[in-house]
């Protein structure tokens, strides 16, 4: 407490309404493998949150043959119950997409420094009052973009350079760089004496060319052709000083295999490679260079057919193409892709910027990636100077998903590791309390029946005690009595029971139609489990049962692998089993009708709404009661402990999760010896409302003289 001295008025505030936070009780995790999209531990450090089924298509691509599991198929129907999902991608030696953009020259006029048959322009016994161009430009694809005359007075032409010993009036920059906006441009050579003026085109490459003439007013008034115009070579050079009247200049490309400017997705998967789908739509992802005027060109980035980033940059320092995109991941400002200048085979050098739009290529040209030697030799094709990206459309290709083969492999990319640098792959990712999971799964053929994942799983909800885990038998695992023989470690694919208050074994599995690709396909039935906790958290609470045809039944499957009956249904609940049945009742419908937890032993731990109950109460005690840390370990702690705790109770009470329980907080439990091991401790006893799963009804017949009042 503050010590007063001084009299006066003093005001002290202190903050004791401490409260339960809110906590979302139906965040499903789905661990499992796709076409893009971050990968967990790797590229992304924690689980991607996804908050619809646009997020995760935009994000993780859609569903495929190619994709093994159904954790994008799982994760659509999920989503259509809760707007909080967590997606974490697996992946091993999964490969970017990625194109060759192709470097090419614009083509060039050189305004000649010592014109052809004039002595001196816009000298004052010359009378040559002006300079008149013609110019036509073309694009890459041989378009005609611009024709247009310029006239330039000649107060503008008073550049005098050194050419040869003599002093003659030249041509000089004068358009400041750019004609104007039908993208032409003229620009000041800076390499000495050799200075005067450039007419450039706005596209680069084999294509895109200019046409030039020129002429000049003389004192008759006539206008008169005057050699001017030198045309640049394809590598960047004069052929001669001598100009001519007119010129037409063509631009140049750059082989890929000498140098390219490298467009690679920003994380890997096959989902990146452009395409055309079965149903005429396209897929991936390309990179499109339009012309634009002066120095810069207008980058496009498409995703799925749509144009979906823009990005006006050049191969100039200010302007610079790789500080728009993003040479790293880490530096990235596109969401879709990052780009490097390469060399041979190679995809990950340091970039080489240019710090002129008139520098020539070749700085470009022999790099050794990461210090290593090229595959190829490097051959200089051509070394021209106005150097930009070629227009045109370039598809990303090549990109992997990563997906292994072998069974054995396959659980080991989904079970995960704990790497190095503190990330955590596959099923690891889901050991982080920051995440809020309460559901987790790895659904589909080939992930989530193995025997691995299956356990990996169920022993990660174990040890953090934060979430269910959801398996099932094997899609055709056969009839009823296969399935149990597998739940029980009796199957060719299992040899250990599963036994734990942290897994629910639902069975069997659901055909629905997947509006993706317009089939039925059979889906793993612990999607539709998670689905329906989901439900039950919307229409109720976690301590309600997910299940029977309030809060279990199945509007989307169309039909169930194996039909149950009664007796079926008893053996999958019943003597010692753990199987939570999917039935389809006539009339009735397709419904989740159990709710079993794969406890074997009998306590109120066998029901899911007990364990999802309890997981909800502890992760409520932890977020209310971390304040409570290094305060004084005393009654009056001992009382705001169950001030905290009371309340929450009591609110859970009202809402039908609890029957009746006990905070207590005192001397009794807090022993002299646990108070000097610096240790408090709450005793919380909790009766749980338990689920009316046997509804029984007594029919009495009487006669007629009993009197029933």
């Amino acid at each position: 407490m503050p010590n007063f001295v001084s009299p006066g008025v003093y005001v002290v505030e202190k903050d004791i309404s401490e409260y339960p936070p809110t906590l979302n009780s139906s965040v499903v995790a789905i661990v499992g493998f796709a076409g893009r999209g971050p990968i967990a531990g790797l590229n992304q450090k924690k689980a991607t949150l996804v908050t619809s089924p646009q997020d995760l298509v935009r994000t993780f691509g859609e569903p495929g043959e190619a994709i093994k599991g159904q954790a994008l198929e799982g994760s659509l129907e999920i989503l259509e119950s809760t707007n909080e999902l967590r997606f974490i991608r697996c992946a091993s030696g999964a490969t970017h997409a990625s194109s060759n953009v192709t470097i090419g020259a614009c083509p060039a006029i050189y305004l000649s420094g010592a014109p052809s048959g004039m002595a001196a322009i816009g000298t004052a016994d010359s009378n040559v009052s002006s300079v008149r161009f013609h110019v036509s430009a073309y694009d890459n694809n041989i378009n005609l973009m611009h024709t247009k005359t310029y006239v330039v007075a000649s107060s503008t032409l008073s550049k005098t350079v050194a050419q040869g010993g003599t002093t003659v009036q030249a041509l000089k920059k004068v358009f400041g760089g750019q004609l104007d906006a039908d993208k032409v441009g003229i620009f000041s050579d800076t390499s000495g004496t050799e200075a005067s003026a450039f007419l450039v085109g706005a596209a680069a490459g084999g294509g895109a060319k200019i046409e030039c003439n020129s002429e000049v007013l003389n004192n008759a008034g006539s206008w008169v052709p005057i050699a001017t115009m030198v045309a640049l070579n394809s590598d960047g050079g004069l052929p001669s000083e001598t100009g001519s009247v007119g010129a037409t200049a063509s631009g140049t490309s750059v082989e890929t295999s000498s140098a390219a400017y490298q467009v690679n997705s920003l994380y890997p998967g096959a989902g990146y490679n452009a395409g055309t789908k079965a149903d005429g739509t396209t897929s991936g992802v390309s990179f499109e260079v339009d012309v634009n005027g002066g120095k810069t060109s207008m980058n496009t980035v498409n995703d799925l057919g749509t144009a979906d980033e823009e990005f006006e940059a050049g191969m100039v320092s200010s302007s610079f193409l790789e500080d728009s995109l993003g040479t790293t991941f880490a530096k990235r400002t596109s969401e879709l892709v990052t780009a490097n200048f390469v060399t041979g085979t190679y995809n990950d050098i340091t970039p080489t910027a240019l710090t002129s739009f008139e520098k020539q290529i070749n700085a470009l040209l022999g790099i050794t990636p990461n210090g290593r030697s090229p595959s190829t030799t490097v051959q200089k094709a051509v070394n021209p100077r106005f150097i930009k990206l070629v227009q045109g459309t370039y598809n990303l290709a090549n990109g992997d998903n990563g997906i292994p083969t072998s069974d054995a492999e396959v659980a080991d990319t989904v079970i995960g590791e704990v790497r190095s640098d503190g990330g955590r792959t596959g099923i690891e990712a889901l050991d982080d309390d920051a995440l809020n999971i309460s559901v987790a799964l790895a659904p589909g053929t080939g992930v989530g029946d193995l025997q691995a994942v299956v356990n990996a799983l169920i022993s990660k909800a174990e040890s953090t005690q934060n979430f269910l885990a959801l398996v099932s038998p094997p899609y055709a695992v056969g009839k009823t009595s296969d399935a149990i023989d597998w739940s029980n470690g009796f199957a060719t694919s299992r040899d250990s029971a599963i036994n734990s208050s942290y897994g629910a074994i639902y069975w069997p599995w659901l055909k629905v139609f997947q509006v993706f690709d317009g089939k039925d396909r059979w889906l793993a039935p612990e999607i539709y489990a998670a689905r329906q906790i989901a439900v039950t958290d919307n229409v109720s609470d976690p301590w309600f049962a997910p299940a029977g045809f309030q809060r279990g039944r199945l509007t989307k499957p169309t039909d169930v692998e194996v039909t149950l009956n009664l007796g079926d249904r008893n053996s999958l609940y019943a003597g010692g089993n753990a199987i939570n049945p999917i039935v389809n009742f006539p009339q009735r419908g397709i419904a989740i009708f159990g709710q079993r937890t794969s406890q074997r032993e009998p306590t109120a731990l066998d029901r899911v709404n007990i364990r999802r109950l309890m997981i909800f109460i502890r992760k409520q005690i932890l977020a209310s009661t971390q304040s409570l840390v290094f305060e004084p370990n005393d009654r009056f702690t001992w009382e705001r402990v169950e001030q905290l705790i009371n309340p929450m109770l009591n609110d859970i009470a009202n809402r039908r999760g609890i029957t009746e329980f006990r905070v207590v907080c005192d001397e009794s439990i807090n022993t002299p010896v646990r108070v000097d091991r610096n240790e408090m401790w709450c005793k919380v006893l909790i009766k749980p409302t338990k689920t009316a799963e046997i509804v029984v009804f007594e029919l009495n017949l009487t006669n007629q003289s009993a009197q029933l009042g």
